[in-house]
């Protein structure tokens, strides 16, 4: 690691000759493999993306010229170089460096990224303020791991090319985004286009032709060579931009002398570099897609260090009951934005391929193409994680509830979800959806309910529903037993009590029933009601009047933010029937929380089952 451990700042990397950098990639990528087998992360897309990151801090001026990456999967070595290295030991843990760039964390970092397809637009802002201020910095998009599918990106294109823009946006294809086209022709037309006497002369001949039919053939012939050589290229090219590319990013010679002449080009400019994803590490090249984010894993063998514990997950049981409610009901069709695996609808799609379709990371597209289903009558299940549904809010007002139509809508990762950190956890679908008409939202306690809330949000007689559940383990009960009908709106009471009440919803639930038992072992005389809501719309009613009719005190416990939610719903329903009743709220609070493990930030958050139990005794004592 000698090179490597001289690097404080893109200043010390600028200091280096054409071989140090090569073999600085090299320490970097071995850095990357050491640290992500121990502390887990996103590790193929930012191995793709070592040469790339070095050849663009070392060619720009940062922090003053801007880097804006998005996804913020590609930035792990960008952090490595700017001054975080001995802090990157500790991404994505409780109290260390966030997993994504982030704004307040360095200087370097100049737009936070956490979801996709938001960099052209950012870069747009900061490229218009830079020409009001007469600043003069530049301007950078790297924009890769199928964030181009999203449909802001194509809003931020098609401004930027009517604006005039001077940014450039780097297309990092690692194979998802866009197909390879890598040939020795392509790279000398690349080579060409980017030259200064090539571009002096073209102007030269621009300018001497001047306004009219000449002018206008020369442009016709220029786009049609186009066409002809770049082939991909003209999509970018008929949104404003000028299309360099493909080249290959992983040419630290090639990629430095592109970047040079591509920042005396005035104008919008997209740049094609092809990176392949795990790029150096054989086991992350072969299965890219598991090796996004592998978990642990042996460095030298590559062999993933899984945790055998017998327990289903959430996504396993949604997507095992997708498939058979799917053989059950022909109407049933599947759509997930870019997350087959990870929400496991990946299941389905093995069996029945032609009714499950994967529409890319443009969730807004997933909801209306959802209602476009339900208008011509078939039953589309939509599986969007909690936090990326936020992007699609319109889309279920406008083109769902709006026309009642029949979907739905399974949002996996709710609540906390650990390391991801702010920009993933899912705290806020409860609050927002609760107010919007013609929509039921579930949460169920354990697989069981899981997987019979679907099956009943399935029947022609529900309404839409939001059933949302975390991302991690069951409580290991045996799921797999014929469906049961759960009634819409009707919580159960797990068990009676006296003293106080407890009004649960979701997975929280079981952090509940494990205070109450901590709770009895130190004070056997307790005597406390646990209420299992499993609706928070619509509430059940009938519990509701029977707290207000039997408890001075009662408390609400959710894994979404409290305002808006059951706290919300509770309170409002109390308010008018027994103001007396005091409720205690737990769940999130009203900031944002950073990374940890779950019981870090549940502990932090002050809803883990110590919490809920001091909490329980203090108030009974």
């Amino acid at each position: 690691m000698n090179i490597l451990e001289s690097i404080n700042s893109p200043e010390d990397l600028k200091k280096l000759g054409p071989k140090e950098l090569k073999k600085l990639c090299g320490e970097i990528r071995e850095y990357l493999i050491t640290c992500c087998s121990k502390n887990p992360g996103h590790l193929g897309a930012s191995l793709g993306t070592v040469e790339l990151t070095v050849a663009l801090h070392y060619v720009y001026d940062t922090p003053k010229d801007k880097l804006i990456w998005d996804v913020g999967h590609q930035a792990y070595t960008h952090k490595i170089l700017t001054g975080r290295r001995e802090a990157f030991l500790q991404n994505r843990k409780y109290k260390g460096i966030s997993g994504f760039p982030k704004m307040s964390e360095s200087e370097y970092d100049a737009f936070g990224t956490g979801h996709s397809s938001t960099s052209i637009s950012s870069a747009l802002g900061m490229d218009i303020a830079a020409r009001l201020k007469n600043s003069g910095e530049h301007v950078v998009a790297i924009i890769g791991d199928g964030a181009m599918t999203g449909g802001m990106a194509f809003e931020g294109l098609n401004n930027a090319g009517s604006l005039k823009s001077d940014i450039l946006v780097i297309l990092n294809d690692n194979g998802i985004s866009i197909d390879k086209n890598l040939s020795a022709l392509h790279n000398y037309f690349v080579k060409t286009a980017t030259s200064k006497s090539y571009n002096n002369l073209k102007n030269r001949i621009w300018n001497h032709l001047g306004a009219g039919r000449l002018r206008s053939l020369f442009q016709k012939i220029s786009l049609s060579t186009k066409i002809a050589i770049f082939k991909k290229g003209t999509l970018f090219e008929a949104l404003g931009f000028r299309y360099f590319g493909s080249i290959d990013g992983h040419n630290l010679e090639q990629l430095v002398i592109t970047l040079r002449n591509l920042k005396d080009i005035k104008g919008p400019k997209l740049l094609h570099v092809v990176t392949k994803k795990g790029k150096g590490y054989k086991a992350a090249e072969d299965e890219p897609t598991t090796w996004h984010a592998p978990g642990t894993f042996d460095s030298k063998t590559g062999k993933r260090i899984k945790s055998v514990s017998g327990k289903s997950k959430y996504q396993d049981v949604f997507g095992e009951t997708l498939l058979e409610l799917a053989r059950m009901n022909e109407k049933i069709v599947g759509i997930t934005p870019a997350m087959p695996t990870g929400c496991s609808m990946n299941i389905m799609m093995r069996e029945i391929p032609q009714r499950v379709f994967d529409v890319g990371i443009a969730e807004q597209h997933a909801v209306t193409f959802s209602a476009g289903l339900a208008a011509n009558g078939m039953l589309p299940v939509c599986n969007i994680y909690s936090s990326f549904m936020q992007r699609a809010y319109d889309s279920v007002i406008h083109d769902v509830a709006t026309q009642n139509l029949k979907a739905v809508f399974c949002l996996d990762r709710a609540g906390l979800v650990g390391e991801d950190g702010a920009t993933h956890h899912g705290v806020f679908d409860m609050a927002c959806f609760r107010p919007v008409p013609n929509i039921a939202i579930a949460a169920p306690m354990n697989e069981i309910e899981l997987r019979n809330m679907f099956y009943s949000a399935t029947l022609e007689k529900n309404p839409t529903t939001i059933i949302r559940y975390p991302r991690q383990e069951g409580q290991g009960l045996d799921w797999r037993k014929p469906f049961e009908e759960i009634e819409y709106g009707k919580g159960i009471k797990v068990c009676d009590g006296k003293d106080l009440s407890i009004l649960t919803i979701g997975t929280a639930g079981n952090y509940a029933a494990e205070a109450i038992r901590k709770v009895r072992d130190s004070a056997p005389e307790a005597s406390i009601a646990h209420y299992n809501m499993r609706f928070l719309k619509p509430i059940d009613t009938s519990i509701l009047d029977e707290v207000c009719e039997k408890f001075h005190t009662a408390i609400t416990i959710e894994d979404g933010c409290l305002k808006g939610g059951l706290y919300g719903e509770v309170s409002e329903y109390v308010a008018s029937r027994n103001p007396d009743l005091r409720i205690i709220p737990f769940g999130i609070p009203d900031r944002f929380i950073e990374q940890g493990t779950i019981k870090e930030l549940t502990a932090e958050c002050g809803y883990d089952p110590d919490s809920i139990a001091k909490a329980i005794l203090d108030l009974i004592r």
